[in-house]
């Protein structure tokens, strides 16, 4: 399916993705893995989201589907009003480029460029980006602009990787163990970032982590095991990034 129109963002009052049966099936020769077994997930709008549980259990497989990377064998996926498991190709990745900011453990930075010229990359083809030195400045780094991937600490590595996710005004940030090269004191100073670019920028945050301390920052904690959704819980108090504990 191709849509005409332009993908459209979301309210600050709907949900932000939709999940209804959602299911994924590796096939290997004669093997299936089932990934995915049915997750029914409503992702509100504006929250930060932390996904909890063993390795296997689906956690960056429903992240991949959710950042239009991979798709369900079954099930529906809605964004706002578009749904995302009718689109075609071309409109999945223009979905991508429009609407999500990726963060991985590792920060795929290009080393000959500076951290500006990284996260320039990223606004040279966004539909509404931010300045560059803006982004960098939000995340603290407005006087590392003109340095070197080698002259950055890991930590600073990480805060430039946030910056080019954010810097194209995404609706949600997509974070696979964000913090998981770092230690705990540098990868607080990413876990504020992010959430501040929830508080300032009303972006969507959904972190993939192996460290449950970080779920004391969430609005809601997903735990996944097998596939399914475990147990959801709500937190109407998260905590300050500073506070957690590892």
């Amino acid at each position: 399916m191709h849509m005409d129109g332009p993908i459209t963002g979301i309210s600050p009052q709907a949900p932000a993705f939709v999940a209804t049966g959602l299911c994924k099936i590796y096939k290997t020769g004669e093997t299936e893995v089932h990934a995915l077994r049915g997750v029914d997930l409503s992702i509100p709008s504006g929250e930060i989201l932390v996904l909890l549980g063993p390795s296997g259990s689906g956690k960056s497989t429903l992240l991949n589907i959710i950042g239009g990377l991979d798709r369900p064998s079954s099930g529906s996926l809605l964004f706002g009003e578009t749904e995302l498991t009718q689109l075609d190709d071309a409109d999945l990745t223009r979905f991508r480029r429009a609407q999500v900011g990726f963060i991985f453990q590792f920060y795929n930075l290009l080393p000959s460029l500076t951290a500006e010229e990284n996260v320039r990359l990223v606004t040279d083809i966004a539909e509404h980006p931010m300045d560059p030195a803006k982004a960098l400045a939000l995340v603290g780094l407005a006087e590392r602009s003109d340095h070197y991937p080698a002259q950055l600490s890991g930590g600073e590595q990480q805060r430039v990787a946030v910056a080019r996710a954010i810097a194209k005004q995404p609706g949600v940030l997509l974070c696979d163990e964000p913090t998981g090269a770092l230690d705990s004191g540098t990868g607080i100073h990413v876990l504020k970032t992010l959430a501040q670019a929830n508080r300032e920028l009303g972006t969507t945050v959904v972190i993939i982590t192996h460290n449950a301390g970080i779920a004391a920052m969430a609005h809601r904690v997903i735990r996944f095991l097998d596939g399914r959704i475990a147990r959801i819980e709500v937190n109407d108090q998260p905590a300050d990034p500073s506070d957690i504990r590892w």
